[in-house]
């Protein structure tokens, strides 16, 4: 079941790749910084959710337990890789890289590690795996 789920996460980034690009090459130019940042992490968020839905069968958590535990992986492989990627690849300030954390600024990208760590639970229940 691990090896699955890691292979999904991977996915999910592929996905959050895509979304954006969509976002800087067509979203933001349309609707502005704060609109466009807050449409994105809505797409985002219903993309991870429709991947864990379609993929959750597959995964296979025999319980809320695994289920729970799958999505804190991702949340940690999520955050690693932000943070990890964004300070020590991409040379981005620490303070840079929580601004989009930063509710008070209307930034709620903190619904994308939100919705990763719940979202194997979610779709488990959803899909009548879950007792």
């Amino acid at each position: 079941m691990w090896w699955k789920a890691i292979l999904l996460w991977f996915v999910l980034m592929l996905l959050a790749i895509g979304n954006g690009t969509v976002r800087i090459k067509l979203i933001i130019s349309q609707t502005g910084l704060t609109a466009g940042l807050a449409i994105s992490t809505v797409m985002l968020c219903t993309l991870i959710l429709l991947a864990t839905w379609l993929s959750i069968r597959w995964l296979g958590p025999g319980d809320a337990q695994q289920a729970w535990r799958i999505g804190l992986l991702w949340l940690a492989m999520t955050l690693g890789f932000e943070f990890g990627a964004g300070h020590f690849l991409f040379k981005k300030p620490w303070s840079e890289l929580l601004v989009d954390y930063d509710i008070t600024q209307g930034r709620i990208w903190v619904l994308v590690p939100i919705v990763t760590a719940m979202a194997p639970w979610l779709m488990a229940k959803a899909r009548g795996l879950l007792s």
